[in-house]
């Protein structure tokens, strides 16, 4: 299995120079990651019973897809092992309950004694079938040498390469509601739990915290809800008190906010507190964006998410760093609804250790002191 590993890495190095990539920075820094999370998660579906002629399949299929074919089978992959994380919980919290892969029809022929994945053991059990454990996530002092890093995230335990570690858990914000978001335009001055998807989605996790202890409809109670200073300056005239008006943070009150209810015991649901690595220490995840059908309700308790706004979605387009409202067609996108959340998954195997992600800041803006670039060009397409 080792062996295979070195070559799915060596595959990614290499398609991750291909001139085949769009010319565009941020865009060949996005298919870049799709590509690594192509050959990560596949190459975990494959088990560790697969061979070689598997392994290079994936490299193969890896150099051929379409960026849309790989989303798709990221997408599936990452699905697959949520749907069997929340098949687990479910017999750990409602053992009397029907599993979600039980209600689920099946798509393909198996065998009835189905082998619990790594994550069916997310909270520590040990599956009859298989006796290799699976792992825990823990808060424990970070191993990161500055005095900023505080808390860190440890797996106790063990997991794949292309395994979903965590969950980032919180509230999402799409570039339509960027202004209801607490503290804006400054968002990240009191508030280091935001993260960002390529989409311009943002995710809020400080007003989940370290999760609860009970099942429970959640919903925005709990954000401190940003309100606009309503004190008008006689002396701005023109567009300047108009950039002025635009900069402040709206009400959140102003707007449709429906609770779900949510799984406060998810012991995933801690991707908000891992650290970047520090200088000569390596990430071992990568952020994965994970577009979760809200057509499954049996696994809706389990995903740690809810929308800023419920209903219909305002429709954005980006032209440089600035989103419009979009009038034109969706382009042929699935009809689904969806939760845009996000997830880690590993880039190597792990055992008992740190969780470390590279944050990816922006290289436009002062950088905090703790951070060290783990790669200066993929921090500039990132963010171009």
């Amino acid at each position: 299995m080792a062996f295979l590993f070195q070559k799915f890495q060596e595959a990614v190095r290499i398609l991750a120079k291909s001139p085949t990539f769009a010319r565009n920075p941020r865009h060949i820094q996005f298919e870049a990651d799709i590509n690594r999370l192509f050959l990560y998660t596949s190459y975990n579906r494959l088990g560790r019973n697969a061979d070689e002629s598997d392994a290079e399949a994936i490299i193969d299929m890896a150099g051929k897809a379409s960026l849309a074919d790989q989303q798709k089978q990221v997408q599936e992959n990452i699905h697959s092992q949520i749907k069997t994380f929340c098949a687990s919980m479910d017999e750990i919290l409602l053992p009397d309950s029907k599993s979600i892969n039980e209600s689920s029809e099946s798509t393909s022929q198996r065998n009835p004694a189905v082998t619990r994945s790594g994550l069916g053991l997310a909270v520590g059990r040990m599956s009859p079938q298989n006796k290799s454990p699976g792992y825990t996530l823990e808060l424990k002092p970070s191993q990161i040498p500055h005095k900023d890093a505080g808390q860190g995230l440890f797996i106790d335990g063990q997991a794949d390469v292309g395994t979903v570690i965590a969950f980032y858990p919180g509230i999402i914000y799409s570039p339509a509601y960027y202004r209801y978001i607490p503290g804006y335009p400054r968002v990240d001055t009191h508030n280091p739990y935001l993260i960002t998807r390529y989409d311009g989605t943002v995710i809020n996790a400080q007003p989940w915290g370290v999760g609860g202890e009970i099942r429970e409809v959640w919903d925005l109670s709990s954000v401190n809800k940003s309100r606009p200073n309503v004190k008008d300056d006689a002396n701005n005239k023109g567009s300047d008190q108009i950039w002025k008006m635009l900069n402040k943070p709206l009400q959140a009150t102003r707007v449709a906010i429906s609770g779900d209810v949510l799984e406060r015991r998810n012991p995933l649901a801690f991707a908000h507190f891992a650290n970047h690595p520090a200088k000569e220490m390596v990430p071992n995840v990568m952020v994965c964006p994970y577009d979760f059908p809200l057509t499954e309700k049996d696994m809706r308790t389990y995903i740690p998410n809810i929308k800023f706004r419920s209903g219909e979605e305002a429709k954005m387009k980006r032209f440089g760093s600035f989103w419009f409202k979009s009038w034109g067609s969706s382009n042929g996108e699935s009809d689904v609804l969806v939760l845009k959340a996000l997830v880690l998954v590993a880039t190597r195997s792990l055992c008992d250790e740190e969780v470390l992600l590279n944050y990816r800041l922006s290289n436009s803006k002062r950088r905090p002191s703790w951070y060290t670039p783990v790669d200066e060009e993929e921090d500039r397409r990132r963010w171009s």
